[in-house]
């Protein structure tokens, strides 16, 4: 028996592939529900709705090119020729990446942070990305991705420290 010396000593996870280490009742389920725009907005709204009591909603503004991408998902319909968001899914998918979830992470007044919770060859991975980006991706999915808003992003309570650490820019990007 040959002796290969003590075990390495346990690493924290990297930030890029721990997923959050949060309570079950932090995340609440939510499905898109529409893309709506209001005017005098310039931008169109996309709908999450709560699957569970209490039943809440969220709107998110998003760009009016994100906001069509995300409608055409939603309703299913094809175009003649991929969108970014479906050329990006058709890509994970080739390579074998899968998308576990997507996060709405942080809220700051209108300005909404999200991250893509991956599964691929190489790992487990979490990538931090605008939310229309995350929705357009999850909606193209062949199986449903579950879509999952913190609680204090509904409540506008202020995100632990550890979530709005790992928004890029750090936590002053948070609050911009």
């Amino acid at each position: 028996m040959t002796d290969v010396g003590p075990a390495p000593e346990p690493q924290p996870p990297d930030a890029s592939t721990a997923a959050p280490q949060h309570s079950p009742e932090t995340w609440k389920i939510v499905a898109v529900a529409g893309v709506e725009m209001s005017l005098p907005s310039a931008n169109p709204d996309v709908i999450l709705d709560e699957t569970q009591d209490p039943w809440r909603e969220l709107r998110i503004p998003v760009g009016m090119a994100e906001g069509v991408a995300i409608a055409y998902a939603f309703r299913g319909i094809d175009t003649p020729r991929p969108l970014t968001h479906e050329l990006v899914a058709e890509i994970l998918d080739r390579h074998d990446v899968s998308i576990e979830a997507v996060r709405i992470t942080v809220r700051r007044g209108q300005q909404f942070f999200a991250e893509i919770d991956t599964t691929g060859p190489r790992g487990r991975r979490v990538v931090p990305c605008r939310p229309s980006d995350a929705l357009a991706l999850a909606l193209r999915q062949r199986l449903p991705t579950p879509i999952l808003v913190a609680e204090w992003v509904f409540t506008g309570a202020d995100a632990p420290t550890e979530i709005t650490a790992a928004i890029p820019g750090g936590p002053e990007a948070a609050g911009t």
